[in-house]
């Protein structure tokens, strides 16, 4: 895609005085940047910082633990302590069930940190047979909470973008899925997706398929509405959070059997048809998982044949998200590839095995001329793969001039926020502001949002880099396009922070 970088305007000499402005103002922002991380101010900066967008972000485990029981208490849920989860009554009551309640967990100490250390990776050490990977992945299995809570969720993540100054979020969830096993009850498939594909739609699940993308257009309008009055945007437009732009994409889960997975899929295919909430599609759960690995290449082909016979539909997959020794050497040497040519995605999660992928170059070069965008999760591979500083492929897609943009993963399960992936890009890379700039347009650009990039319009570029209000070209275009818009907002933001974050002027004191 093309960006500012790419992109020549003529400019009259009034606009290059503006320009070269901008370009002082921006070093500047860059030197207190600097100057802030030995003053113990890093976190202040970049929480500041203008951030797009987060693209790779899952909504459950975005969500932090002490929500989740909280959520758990005033539901009535229960609270298992032996297995470490939340979950609903089997009998009339938790007592019954034998559990406690959620509220008599939340209320006991010890039991509420040793559901929060369980339901995330605080506190978690390596021991035998234990790794990062186990402690990350079950933690999912742990978290519940009534479907009334997707509206909650949302309004949780949105406030916390809209206090780290994020414009975007593209949030993964799974709307439909204990509902699909009685639709696929002796639904056998061959193999070959063209007959799968009817053997599902002549199911229950095909009859049930309009009523089941009724019910997530309406779960979703519900959850949006719940965010609204939780954060009362009705009532102040300016509460962090009710100016953060969200969009959903369907969460498929592939540890299941095909049938299960490639129902999802087409699910998803209908609901990105009629919900413009809905976005695009994303394949998720452990890909090391044994049926992840056993059936990568048959989900590959199920995306690829709706792609092809139902239309395009946005895919962004989790990729290479792998390294040597977590699986066979054989099983690093196509996921990346697969994804990219059966899978058809425009961006890619993870992408960690890179260099272990068969004609690695050749794959880069793939990258490159097919603009796709590496969701970059810097905390979730050091946690889960035991992968960073040096050993992490950023800096190879850094010196190709591969796109990528930072994101959270599971921010909620990981204790983090993006801003915390800001700073730790920032600090282990040595990376200078305009990159750090580079990625949070980046991630607006790749964004799966409706209309076209900003940076295509020579009018909207020439505008916005000689700091002028839109003219009447660079309105026209940007009433087309919400994505224009977004990124029009963003460089508003840069804008008010490349003029704002100095270093301060001390007064002398006796120790200096």
């Amino acid at each position: 895609m093309m960006t500012a970088f790419t992109l020549c305007v003529s400019v009259s000499a009034q606009s290059k005085d503006i320009l070269q402005d901008r370009a002082l103002n921006a070093r500047l922002t860059g030197a207190a940047l600097t100057w802030s991380v030995g003053k113990g101010r890093l976190r202040q900066a970049m929480t500041a910082l203008p951030k797009g967008g987060d693209l790779h972000s899952h909504l459950q485990g975005a969500v932090y633990a002490e929500s989740w029981i909280e959520w758990a208490a005033e539901d009535g849920l229960c609270a298992d302590m032996k297995a470490l989860a939340l979950k609903f009554p089997e009998q009339d009551s938790c007592e019954e069930s034998g559990w406690i309640t959620a509220a008599a967990a939340q209320e006991d100490d010890v039991k509420r940190r040793t559901l929060v250390n369980a339901m995330s990776t605080r506190s978690y050490v390596p021991t035998l047979n234990w790794s990062g990977h186990n402690d990350f992945f079950d933690t999912f299995a742990r978290m519940a909470a009534t479907p009334a809570r997707f509206g909650d969720a949302l309004a949780e993540v949105a406030a916390r973008a809209g206090h780290q100054n994020i414009l975007y979020l593209e949030l993964m969830e799974t709307f439909i899925l204990p509902e699909l096993f009685p639709l696929l009850n002796g639904v056998k498939l061959n193999g070959d997706v063209r007959q799968d594909y009817t053997i599902i739609m002549n199911s229950a699940f095909g009859k049930e398929l309009p009523n089941l993308v009724a019910n997530i257009k309406d779960r979703i309008k519900a959850g949006l509405d719940k965010k609204t009055t939780i954060l009362k945007c009705s009532e102040n437009k300016k509460t962090p959070g009710c100016d953060v732009e969200i969009r959903l994409l369907h969460q498929v889960i592939r540890s299941f059997p095909p049938e299960h997975v490639f129902a999802q899929i087409i699910l998803g295919w209908a609901v990105m048809a009629e919900e413009p909430m809905v976005v695009g599609l994303n394949l998720v759960a452990p890909e090391d998982g044994h049926t992840a690995l056993r059936d990568y290449t048959y989900h590959m082909k199920m995306i690829d044949y709706l792609y092809r016979t139902l239309g395009e539909q946005n895919v962004s997959l989790h990729a290479g998200e792998l390294t040597l020794g977590l699986v066979r050497p054989k099983n690093l040497q196509f996921h990346m590839w697969e994804a990219l040519n059966l899978g058809h995605a425009k961006r890619l999660g993870h992408a960690v095995d890179v260099v272990y992928e068969r004609e690695s170059e050749e794959l880069i070069q793939k990258l490159l001329d097919d603009d796709i965008l590496i969701e970059i999760n810097l905390t979730s591979n050091d946690i889960i793969l035991g992968v960073s500083g040096a050993a992490h492929p950023i800096n190879l897609y850094r010196d190709m001039d591969v796109a990528y943009a930072l994101s959270t993963d599971d921010e909620g399960v990981s204790r983090i926020d993006l801003t915390h992936e800001y700073m730790r890009f920032y600090q282990t890379y040595d990376v200078p502001y305009f990159e750090l700039r580079h990625s949070s347009r980046n991630s607006l650009t790749y964004s799966f949002l409706p209309g076209e990039s900003m940076w295509l319009s020579k009018a909207c570029v020439k505008d916005i880099t000689t700091a002028q209000n839109p003219g009447v070209k660079c309105a026209d275009f940007l009433k087309g396009s919400r994505k224009a818009q977004l990124q029009w907002e963003l460089e508003q933001r840069f804008l008010h922070f490349e003029q704002t974050l100095r270093i301060p002027t001390r007064k002398k004191t006796s120790f200096n």
